[in-house]
């Protein structure tokens, strides 16, 4: 049962990423019918503990609060080797089979303890590699909210947070005590999709000028069916040649190149207009809401309804 949850006070930690932690385990909610937590915070030393934006905490607890939590949780922190003694709390947590969970690039904190070795997890996008490379015995997937294996959870960035630690509540105590706290704090219960959302995906440039020229005429005519034969008419090719050069320039096949395009001028239509789903999939060469509904889900884990619901103008308005 998750009864007590101890949040680790690290120096130089992320405020914002900390605040997530104290939101959704450190309220008493019971006044509507929501879990109560027995919440502390925990540091090495207590006193003045910095944070990453200059000012200090004043932590009361030392790290033997922690010794029989239900759930560890670290915030964002990616500030180098941290002492010893906050690893070994984590790493005691683990053996015992507690929750351990990490917000944001909390991960390198778990990765320093050991424990995401032989596990999946995940961090911010942006830190993504950075994890690969630092902690190669974990497999760091870049595209989800968060990752649970083996009751360790890994986060992506910021916001992610709250869809990890709800999780928890929700396999720990089930969807109503779940959904109480999303309703006090105002966002969903359980979101869709995964960060590479929010990634920024430029189209990849040509190093030939005549590829340039094929791919911005591809880029014109995304509604039309460009079959690899097309293309290789349009570039004086072969199909053959046309494929094994198209690769050599861009890293990719026509085939994927064209895919990754089409969700692009689609990820605009949805962000910048009203058109409906229909004739979106038709402008940009997926024919069928069905089917641009389909890529969608399999590159960016969201369908377009929701894709526009967060990122379209009405819903930044």
């Amino acid at each position: 049962m998750l009864r007590k949850i101890v949040c680790l006070a690290l120096p130089y930690t992320a405020p914002f990423e900390f605040g997530v932690i104290c939101e959704v385990f450190g309220i008493d909610r019971g006044d509507s019918g929501g879990p109560t937590f027995d919440f502390a915070i925990a540091t090495a030393d207590p006193g003045p503990v910095p944070t990453s934006l200059g000012f200090s905490m004043n932590i009361e607890h030392d790290l033997s609060v922690a010794d029989d939590a239900d759930l560890i949780a670290v915030p964002a922190h990616h500030q180098g080797r941290v002492d010893e003694r906050y690893l070994d709390v984590i790493r005691a947590a683990e053996a015992r089979g507690t929750w351990v969970l990490s917000v944001c690039s909390g991960a390198f904190v778990l990765g320093q303890a050991g424990i995401l070795d032989g596990r999946r997890s995940t961090t911010h996008w942006m830190y993504t590699d950075d994890l690969a490379e630092h902690y190669p015995a974990t497999t760091v997937d870049p595209d989800v909210l968060f990752v649970e294996d083996r009751r360790v959870v890994t986060s992506a960035g910021t916001a992610a947070g709250i869809d990890a630690a709800l999780h928890i509540v929700r396999t720990e105590l089930g969807a109503a005590a779940t959904n109480i706290i999303a309703r006090r704090m105002v966002v969903p219960p359980q979101r869709d999709g995964g960060q590479s959302q929010y990634i920024e995906q430029p189209v990849p440039e040509c190093r030939s000028d005549s590829f340039a020229l094929v791919t911005e005429w591809m880029l014109e005519h995304l509604d039309e069916d460009l079959t690899i034969e097309v293309l290789a008419r349009r570039a004086l090719m072969s199909t053959r040649t046309f494929a094994r050069r198209f690769r050599a320039e861009t890293g990719t096949t026509p085939a994927a190149w064209l895919n990754r395009q089409r969700i692009l001028r689609a990820q605009q239509l949805l962000e910048q207009t009203d058109e409906g789903l229909e004739q979106i999939a038709q402008l940009v060469g997926f024919g069928t809401a069905a089917v641009m509904r389909h890529h969608f889900l399999k590159v960016l884990q969201a369908t377009p309804t929701t894709y526009r619901r967060t990122f379209g103008e009405r819903a930044a308005g």
